[in-house]
């Protein structure tokens, strides 16, 4: 069962209704949005809540839709992201029955995709005659089939519903139960109508010139109820500012404000590529702690075809060799990233000690350049042009060489896509944020590329080959224009 596309890598120009910006969950169990109900629900039986959502499931499960339990642990409902891609939830009743749980099983459709956003939408009606409809899940306008242990009580009041309960988004926690997790990731276009079943289709729509890309649209003019609410994170110094007409402010702990959306896309690192690295990746996909035994490197989202790129990887603490650079990509990844592309794919690397080298394929390396070492504090700034089949290095701020370093070397050993990479040898951990355009560090000079996209520490153009080259951030709006 295959979901339609939301906007990804495959990502049109001008995706008509823009959301300028979204929340980056990354705290463990403290990273949350919060609100609690203050008056009487519109249709204490029905609602629906809406998000878009981008997770990071590899190593933790990662909570969405959670309304607290009360002091014994028991009413509670609940929806959460496993680590196997499946999503589960729950929900129980006063005095704790009923106590039904729900998942969509392994054998249906899974959500593994670190790069992409999910449109996931939860919406109820407990007065419908048929169990089965009184509460249904969707992602990407699919309905999802979900298991039941028991069917949910018809005419139920959801906690949700419900003066005094607290509504959690991001996390889930039910005070004595277990169910204890946070979000890892980026959430934007936060929905809960209050009285409705709404379908998908209420909050996002198809592209007329992509058929299978599903996207956003403008939900101001939608009746919220008086418990709903609508948070855009527009507000940079009040994130819970809800948009809804209604006032109901929510709290916000631990999270930031970004520019990585559902209508511009950035890339991050994959944590699903990591079975060799073995990093520890978090604030979406930004932050890399490396293995202290690992001789591996850990790769971006995107991989790009053509056009002219760049990111920054600041090296914030740690020892080890590090290194960062340029990989093509391969059918197959295998035990090929190693320390310096020593295997299959062959890299370009930037490494600490001041070498740029090539990985030949074979266990070894050949040195292509000597550049400035660099260590903590030091920001290194690598520039792909795919155009010309070029690569640009820079120390904080400065260029290396003018003449850069070539990437032919790289086309007969991948597949005609090229990714950003970082990582070390097996020489101590290393602590890296991998900036693409949406790092998770306060910047002194937040730099745009010429399109007006990402925030870097310093310019993304430069003179290579006395020539004048323009490169630009990683995200979807970027790659529809120039990939």
């Amino acid at each position: 069962m295959t979901a339609p596309l939301i906007l990804g890598t495959n990502s049109i120009k001008d995706s008509g209704y823009n959301v300028d910006n979204s929340v980056r969950f990354e705290r463990d169990n403290t990273s949350k949005l919060s609100r609690v109900n203050s008056g009487t629900s519109t249709n204490d039986k029905k609602g629906t809540f809406s998000g878009w959502w981008k997770l990071q499931t590899a190593t933790s499960q990662n909570g969405l839709y959670n309304v607290k339990a009360d002091a014994d642990g028991v009413i509670r409902f609940l929806f959460s992201l496993n680590t196997n891609g499946t999503i589960t939830g729950g929900y129980r009743g006063s005095g704790g029955s009923p106590d039904i749980d729900f998942t969509t099983g392994t054998s249906n459709q899974l959500f593994r995709d670190a790069s992409a956003w999910y449109h996931i939408v939860v919406n109820y009606d407990t007065t419908d005659g048929t169990a089965a409809n009184r509460l249904k899940l969707f992602v990407n306008n699919s309905q999802v089939p979900l298991t039941f242990t028991a069917d949910i009580p018809q005419n139920t009041v959801f906690p949700q519903n419900t003066n005094g309960e607290t509504i959690e988004i991001g996390h889930t926690f039910d005070n004595g139960d277990g169910y204890q997790s946070g979000a890892r990731g980026y959430l934007c276009e936060m929905v809960f109508v209050d009285g409705q079943q709404l379908a998908p289709t209420e909050f996002g729509e198809y592209d007329e010139n992509s058929p299978t890309v599903w996207k956003p649209k403008d939900v101001s003019g939608l009746t919220f109820g008086t418990l709903g609410f609508y948070y855009e994170f527009e507000n940079s110094g009040a994130l819970g500012t809800d948009s809804s007409g209604n006032s109901n402010t929510g709290t916000v702990s631990s999270l930031d404000q970004t520019t990585d959306t559902c209508t511009n896309n950035f890339a991050i690192i994959n944590v699903n590529d990591n079975y060799f690295a073995s990093a520890t990746i978090s604030e979406g996909g930004t932050k890399v702690v490396t293995d202290s035994s690992a001789e591996a490197m850990n790769t971006s989202t995107f991989a790009m075809t053509k056009g002219k790129w760049y990111f920054e990887v600041d090296n914030i603490s740690g020892a080890g060799a590090r290194i960062c650079g340029i990989t093509p990509t391969v059918s197959f990844q295998t035990s090929s990233h190693g320390k310096s592309g020593d295997v299959t794919p062959h890299t370009i690397s930037y490494i600490a000690s001041g070498k740029v080298q090539e990985g030949n394929g074979s266990g070894g390396q050949t040195d292509l350049a000597t550049y400035a070492s660099y260590d903590n504090g030091d920001i290194i700034g690598v520039y792909m042009d795919l155009d010309n089949m070029k690569a640009y290095l820079s120390k904080n701020g400065t260029l290396q060489s003018s003449t850069g370093i070539n990437l032919e070397p790289l086309i007969s050993n991948g597949t005609g896509h090229y990714m950003f990479f970082v990582g070390d040898y097996n020489s101590g951990t290393r602590t890296c944020e991998a900036n693409f355009g949406n790092g998770f560090q306060s910047l002194s000079s937040a730099v745009a590329d010429d399109n007006g996209h990402g925030a870097f520490e310093y310019s993304p153009n430069i003179t290579g080959d006395s020539e004048a080259k323009k490169f630009f951030a990683c995200c979807s709006k970027n790659l529809a224009e120039f990939g």
